[in-house]
C-alpha cells in the first residue's frame, strides 16, 4: 500500500482538495470590510471591498494573520482554483475562483475617460502604489477563467491591464517596464527597484493575451522584453542583476528562474525557435541544482549554490515542478522525473492535514522559521505555498505525468 504522502494519482488528489480547502474556507475573505473576519489581522492596504480577497500570512506561534500583496497573490489564488477545478471535476472550485476574481474587478480603473484606464490597483511594497510586476502576476487567474468560461470580461480586464503597462511602463528604448507607480499623482518613482526597469514577462500574459486578440504590440513588447532577459542572464538559467535578488550578497530570489524562465517555454511553442527552450532548460537545471536533497528550497540560495540553513521557500520549489512538468512534456527527457517527484513529496510532507490549529488544515508550511531562543512554533504560512502546490500538482496530473513517476 502507497503511504500517504507517496506520489500517486489518489494522494495528489486528496492533497489538492485539502489544499483547495484551506483556501476557500480558511484563506478566502467572505466580507466586505477584512476586520469583520475571523482572528486578528493586520494589513496596510485599503481596499473598499475585500470580498474573495486571499488573506495570505499566518503565524503559528502568535494565530496572527496579515495581508500581503492582496492583489496578485489573489490572481494565482484565482489559476489555482480554476486548474483543480477541472483536475477534480469540482465545480465548487470553479464558483470559488470566480469570486475571487471578482476582487480583482472590482480594483480597476475602468472609466474609459480616465488616463489611467485599465490600471489594477495591484498595491504591494507600498500602500498606495501599484507594483507593475504585481500587476502582471494577477493576470494568470483572469486568463485561466476565460479559457474555461469563455467569458469576456476577464480577457477584457486582462488586456486593459497590459494595454495601461504597454502606454505607461514600457520604456521603448531600454526594452524594460517601469516598477513602482503613484496613482494619486500618475507617475513612476524613478528607481522603484533599484533600477531604472524590469523586464517582466510573468506567465507569458503579454503573448497570452496577444494570441487572443491579435495585438501585436502586445506580442512586440512580449519578444522585446524576453530579447533584454536573454542578453541579461546571469548565472544560466537565472538573472542575479534584478531585484528581488541580492548581486550585492550573491543571493537569489527562489521564484526568479520561474518569473523568468518559465515563460521562455511559451515563446518556444510561439515560434519553435529553440533557443528558447534552451533557455527554459537551463532555467530548469538552476533549480535542479538549487534543489535539496528532501526535495525543497531554502529561500536565500547563493551563486554557489551554498544556502543558509532556515528561511525554507515552498512556492519556489513548486514553481519548479511547473517548469520541469512542462520540460518534460516537451523533451521527455527523464533527467525532471525524480526532481518533480521529490519536490512534490516535499510538499505533501509539509502539508499540514491534521493540525491542532484549525486555521492551518490543509496548508503547506512555506518556512521553518529560525530559532530566536524561545519555544515559540516556528510554523509561518504564506498562500503562495499552497497555491503554487495546487497549481503544480494539477499539471503534473493534466500532463499525465505520475505513471512516469512510479518508474
Amino acid at each position: 500500500m502507497p503511504e500517504p504522502r507517496d506520489v500517486t494519482t489518489k494522494n495528489l488528489h486528496e492533497s489538492i482538495r485539502q489544499a483547495c480547502a484551506w483556501l476557500t474556507d480558511i484563506a478566502q475573505v467572505k466580507q466586505p470590510n477584512l476586520a469583520d473576519g475571523p482572528g486578528p489581522h493586520t494589513s496596510r492596504f485599503d481596499y473598499p471591498d475585500w470580498r474573495g480577497a486571499i488573506r495570505g500570512e499566518y503565524s503559528a506561534a502568535t494565530k496572527q494573520w496579515d495581508v500581503f500583496c492582496p492583489i496578485w497573490h489573489t490572481g494565482q489564488a484565482v489559476a489555482a482554483l480554476a486548474l483543480a477545478s477541472q483536475t477534480l471535476h469540482d465545480d465548487a472550485l470553479l464558483a470559488a475562483a470566480k469570486f475571487s476574481a471578482d476582487f480583482i474587478l472590482r480594483h480597476r480603473i475602468d472609466d474609459p475617460n480616465d488616463p489611467d484606464h485599465g490600471l489594477i490597483l495591484a498595491f504591494e511594497d507600498h500602500a498606495d502604489k501599484v507594483n507593475t510586476s504585481a500587476v502582471i502576476e494577477s493576470l494568470a487567474g483572469l486568463l485561466q477563467l476565460h479559457k474555461i468560461t469563455n467569458e469576456p470580461r476577464y480577457l477584457d480586464a486582462a488586456k486593459a491591464a497590459l494595454d495601461w503597462i504597454a502606454r505607461k511602463a514600457f520604456i521603448d528604448d531600454e526594452n524594460l517596464l517601469r516598477d513602482v507607480y503613484d496613482p494619486k499623482n500618475r507617475s513612476f518613482l524613478d528607481k522603484g527597484f533599484g533600477a531604472v526597469g524590469r523586464p517582466l514577462i510573468d506567465d507569458a500574459v503579454f503573448l497570452s493575451v496577444a494570441q487572443l486578440t491579435a495585438d501585436q504590440r502586445l506580442r512586440d513588447i512580449h519578444y522585446r522584453l524576453s530579447a533584454r532577459l536573454a542578453a541579461d542572464e546571469y548565472p544560466a538559467g537565472n538573472w542575479i542583476r534584478y531585484a528581488p535578488a541580492n548581486i550585492r550578497e550573491g543571493h537569489i530570489h527562489p521564484r526568479h528562474a520561474y518569473w523568468w524562465g518559465y515563460p521562455f517555454i511559451f515563446s518556444y511553442l510561439d515560434t519553435r525557435d529553440s533557443s528558447f527552450l534552451q533557455l527554459a532548460i537551463r532555467a530548469g537545471h538552476w533549480y535542479k541544482n538549487a534543489q535539496r536533497a528532501d526535495g525543497g528550497l531554502i529561500r536565500r540560495t547563493f551563486l554557489d549554490f551554498n544556502t543558509d540553513c532556515f528561511g525554507h521557500a515552498t512556492s519556489g520549489i513548486v514553481c519548479a515542478v511547473k517548469l520541469w512538468a512542462m520540460l518534460h512534456h516537451l523533451t521527455n527527457d527523464p533527467q525532471w522525473l525524480e526532481p518533480i517527484r521529490r519536490a512534490l513529496h516535499y510538499c505533501m510532507m509539509m502539508q499540514l492535514t491534521n493540525p491542532a490549529d484549525p486555521n492551518l488544515r490543509g496548508a503547506i508550511i512555506e518556512k521553518i522559521l529560525p530559532p530566536d531562543g524561545t519555544d515559540r512554533n516556528p510554523i509561518h504560512l504564506r498562500d503562495l505555498a499552497t497555491i503554487f502546490h495546487i497549481q503544480a500538482a494539477a499539471i503534473t496530473l493534466q500532463l499525465n505525468l505520475i505513471p512516469k513517476l512510479a518508474t
